[in-house]
């Protein structure tokens, strides 16, 4: 008789230990899955955006964040072919507007976030001018993004035509997959200097590992850094309304982004 009781209280628990997972089974399938966007931003924007997406976490806890940074030229090679990104920040507007040319994204999402500037970077430790180097026979390897798919290394392209010193560095030059690779080149020492984006120069943690002169504005194209939401969603668009907001304004300024006029 004991040994039935025991049995049958050992059943009991089995039975209640069996609802007990039915429950917190329909109670997680009710729950609404937590949205995760999926950013593909240049590279120049590396710590800029890390630096905005605390705020936009903070501001909105529930949407979760993936950000993969390259060049914008590879970015929209892979969107074409259908990589899972919902969101496109570009180095240059024109890649978002091709986008939509093509069928790709939401027609009405195409925007403007910032103007870009480009600066000759070089070591703390090194002795060159960052104003003379272009000029400077010390320099034995110049870093630019490469030109055929980075929007900063066309703009480092054109600078150096309009400087009149291409033809002085054109068999000194160096390319990087990417901005954020060329500014990795000068640091390691594999190169003596580069064009890089100012917001590269400016973040907190490199100020103090280098100087830098900006190169005139008037010697390059005027780079309109734009994006694109690719896979519309609410969540898309609050990221969109961040980024756009005053606050996320004051990020991108502090990084030495200009904001365009609206």
């Amino acid at each position: 008789m004991t040994r039935l009781i025991r049995l049958a209280d050992r059943s009991r628990i089995f039975v209640a230990f069996l609802i007990g997972l039915a429950v917190a089974g329909a109670s997680c399938a009710r729950r609404p899955a937590r949205p995760v966007l999926s950013v593909a931003a240049a590279a120049d924007l590396q710590f800029a955006l890390d630096d905005l997406s605390r705020g936009f976490r903070a501001a909105h806890p529930a949407i979760g964040l993936r950000i993969g940074y390259g060049s914008s030229g590879n970015f929209f090679a892979q969107i074409q072919n259908q990589a899972p990104f919902d969101l496109f920040l570009s180095a240059d507007i024109e890649y978002p507007r091709q986008l939509v040319r093509r069928g790709i994204g939401a027609p009405d999402s195409v925007f403007i976030y910032a103007l870009g500037r480009i600066v000759v970077w070089v070591p703390a430790a090194s002795a060159l001018d960052p104003a003379t180097a272009l000029q400077s026979p010390a320099v034995h390897h110049l870093a630019i993004a490469n030109p055929q798919h980075a929007p900063y290394g066309r703009a480092a392209e054109a600078a150096l035509h309009m400087l009149g010193a291409y033809d002085r560095v054109k068999d000194k030059l160096v390319f990087g997959e990417n901005v954020a690779q060329t500014f990795e080149f000068v640091q390691s020492g594999a190169a003596d200097a580069g064009i890089i984006a100012r917001s590269l120069a400016l973040a907190p943690s490199v100020r103090k590992q280098g100087r830098y002169w900006e190169v005139p504005s008037d010697a390059y194209p005027k780079m309109e850094q734009g994006g694109i939401i690719v896979k519309d969603s609410p969540a898309a668009r609050e990221f969109r309304a961040f980024l756009l907001s005053p606050a996320g304004a004051r990020v991108l300024e502090t990084y030495g982004f200009s904001i365009p006029e609206k």
